[in-house]
């Protein structure tokens, strides 16, 4: 790919095995399950792991065929031993990408070193506004007509990492969080698997800007707005 940025770092291609972790009903993961499945996202889920036991993602999972692992953080003494547990049974399954998808804990630099510039995070707000729990309804406390979400690179810091793609939709009079909340999911959905497929494509571009790394993706972007999410009919445009 004939490509130059001063500072730019395309990161070297290496299949998509994604292993991906979850705290609780999986949704995301089915949206990445189905997107393969239907040869729309060329990937593998090596491994879904979870915090919590029982919870429904690690039965969608296993419906698919996928390996599950729990990995309870209540059995360990601290988060890097916790990471550091991760980070084994994920190597142990050929993982080379990480996906949070729902997972409610955050990870620290032995998780982020051992896959670095290699763990994505869907979250519901349009970052950096309402970093962290509860942003359907921190965005609703505070009067915003337009909400969302964000996928990004994962750093040290609570949902500071580079944005890779961004999905808003209308915060409606009337709306409740649980209303707000499936809006919003809808639209994870749509933006993970347009994020991982980029990758797949190796169209995933890590550059420095004033000292901090920025990431953006190659080609066409998926502009998701407004009218989208009213008609349910996502727009392409080129960059």
């Amino acid at each position: 790919m004939a490509f130059s940025v001063p500072f730019a770092t395309m990161l070297p291609p290496m299949p998509l095995d994604l292993g991906v972790l979850i705290s609780g009903r999986g949704s995301n993961l089915q949206a990445i399950l189905d997107a393969i499945g239907t040869g729309k996202l060329d990937a593998r889920v090596r491994l879904v792991i979870s915090n919590r036991p029982g919870v429904q993602g690690l039965a969608r999972a296993e419906a698919a065929g996928v390996p599950t692992c729990v990995v309870n953080h209540k059995e360990f003494a601290s988060r890097q031993a916790f990471d550091a547990a991760m980070v084994e049974t994920l190597r142990e399954h050929g993982v080379s990408w990480v996906v949070l998808a729902g997972f409610m804990r955050i990870v620290t630099p032995v998780l982020l070193d051992a896959f670095p510039h290699r763990v994505i995070n869907i979250h519901p707000s349009l970052l950096p506004a309402f970093p962290g729990v509860n942003a359907q309804a921190a965005a609703l406390a505070h009067g915003v007509r337009i909400a969302g979400c964000t996928v990004h690179l994962v750093d040290a810091g609570t949902d500071t990492g580079p944005i890779l793609a961004q999905g808003a939709v209308p915060v409606l009079d009337g709306d409740t969080e649980e209303s707000l909340s499936a809006r919003i999911l809808h639209r994870e959905h749509e933006i993970l698997v347009h994020v991982l497929d980029a990758v797949a494509q190796d169209k995933l571009v890590v550059e420095q800007h004033e000292g901090k790394p920025r990431a953006r993706l190659l080609g066409p972007a998926l502009a998701l707005g407004l009218q989208d999410v009213l008609h349910d009919k996502p727009t392409e445009v080129s960059t």
